[in-house]
């Protein structure tokens, strides 16, 4: 249960700081779901070139990375900012 809450607050975060990156509008909502996807996005890629990140601060930034790639897919796909 503990690491499901870490998760929706990791997620928050990582999904306002994407959110600021690509200077787009959204809710706290928005953000946990943006920052999740991203978190997995962005694993999974850099799991393809060979980086595993650790600990908080790597995992952060791989997550950040991977909500800004799903923030710019989602802008280029429905046209939103």
């Amino acid at each position: 249960m503990l690491s499901f809450i870490l998760s929706i607050v990791y997620g928050a975060i990582a999904g306002w700081i994407a959110s600021k990156i690509m200077n787009t509008q959204g809710g706290t909502l928005r953000n946990i779901i943006t920052g999740i996807v991203g978190g997995m996005i962005g694993s999974f890629l850099f799991r393809l070139v060979g980086f595993y990140a650790s600990g908080f601060f790597a995992n952060l930034i791989v997550s950040v990375i991977g909500a800004c790639i799903f923030i710019f897919v989602g802008k280029k796909l429905f046209g939103r900012s």
